[in-house]
């Protein structure tokens, strides 16, 4: 017998002046440190893989360009089209390429830019490649 067997039969305290601590902060008094705040988050945001702009040949221009000219042509016709633009990353240099499908509303060539009628709007230099059913049967 030790001389504090005493203490395992008494009752737990309970203060009546202090509040008891809640199941959260006590576990809290012993989460590790974390000595580095956002190192974490660094480390994350520099495995994170972006794409470099493709940068499009003279021909590849020219077959945008008469694309749209195309829809500019049938613009109240509503056409709908499917474009694959580049979208900056915000934190880092570079980005991704990302689908965009909607019914054109219009091709505004003093801001050189695409707008939809949700009013999605995409710069001309973003623009790596235009697809809908005109084109189709255009081509075709």
């Amino acid at each position: 017998m030790s001389k504090y067997d005493d203490l395992l039969y008494k009752p737990h305290h309970v203060s009546r002046t202090r509040k008891q601590m809640s199941q959260y902060d006590r576990a809290a008094q012993f989460a590790p440190f974390a000595a580095l705040t956002g190192y974490g988050e660094a480390i994350n945001e520099t495995g994170r893989i972006v794409e470099k702009r493709k940068e499009l040949t003279e021909e590849e221009k020219d077959i945008i360009s008469s694309k749209l000219f195309q829809i500019n042509e049938r613009i109240k016709e509503k056409i709908e089209v499917t474009i694959i633009h580049f979208v900056a990353d915000k934190k880092k240099e570079g980005g991704c390429y990302k689908s965009k499908n909607g019914i054109v509303k219009k091709i505004d060539d003093y801001e050189q830019r695409i707008v939809f009628e949700d009013k999605t709007k995409i710069k001309f230099e973003d623009l790596l490649s235009i697809s809908s059913e005109i084109f189709e049967v255009i081509e075709g």
